[in-house]
């Protein structure tokens, strides 16, 4: 892959391009960082390595974008997973490629499989849902890997949650066989249309926060307020320090 811009922000590698800088290579592994996901790595030392070490770590939160500039100046732009997924749709079908969504129910999935076949039909799609566990025994994980490496696809979408996913794709990537491993989580059902997606105006204002928290309140509060407000402390201390 290409050599992209990047930028440290809280001792992690933030990118700091365009999509159309990221190139398939081999199992590039990209992952993406946020207020929340930032805190829980703090205190699970597998999931930070897994971070540290994406080949593209994307800025997917607003709290990290204005981390950035506070702490350093770097002016970065907010890159979802969403965005993410759609752009490599929409450059799979262009090139006739191939994709593998990891992760989700069969119902789900089943959503995905009728949405791309219907949106980007030039695009060849496999789809597997895995056990419902925390975590997967060495036969699971030998099964699964060689489901995936027969397909052998251009694109292998992971979505099992944060910090589950970015882990299993960190410790499985050298036996996969793919040319971008990509964590995205909540895109699935975003796609899938189980969970709906704030709308256009909330992301261009850089609050789908707020609407992701107005619409499941109970679900993530903790995740913006308890942790937000432990994210902006520690940036506060990282800045005076």
């Amino acid at each position: 892959m290409q050599r992209i811009s990047k930028v440290n922000c809280l001792g992690y590698n933030v990118f700091n391009g365009q999509l159309e800088d990221i190139e398939f290579g081999n199992n590039i592994l990209v992952n993406t960082i946020n207020q929340y996901s930032y805190c829980i790595a703090e205190k699970d030392s597998l999931f930070k390595k897994a971070l540290q070490n994406s080949d593209v770590l994307l800025p997917d939160g607003i709290a990290i974008v204005h981390a950035s500039k506070f702490l350093n100046g770097y002016k970065i732009k907010k890159i979802a997973g969403a965005d993410i997924h759609d752009f490599l749709l929409h450059k799979l079908n262009a090139e006739y490629g191939s994709c593998f969504y990891f992760g989700a129910s069969e119902s789900t999935l089943a959503k995905i499989e009728s949405r791309v076949k219907l949106e980007f039909p030039n695009i060849k799609l496999k789809a597997y849902s895995p056990p419902f566990k925390s975590e997967f025994s060495s036969e699971e994980n030998i099964e699964m890997i060689s489901i995936i490496n027969k397909f052998n696809p251009d694109v292998l979408f992971v979505g099992m949650t944060a910090p589950k996913q970015e882990k299993w794709a960190y410790e499985n990537k050298d036996n996969l066989k793919t040319g971008l491993i990509c964590s995205i989580g909540a895109v699935f059902d975003f796609y899938a249309g189980t969970v709906k997606r704030p709308g256009q105006v909330w992301i261009d204002s850089g609050l789908e926060w707020l609407g992701r928290f107005l619409r499941e309140p109970k679900r993530m509060w903790k995740r913006y307020f308890y942790y937000g407000t432990i994210f902006v402390v520690k940036v506060i201390r990282k800045k005076i320090v």
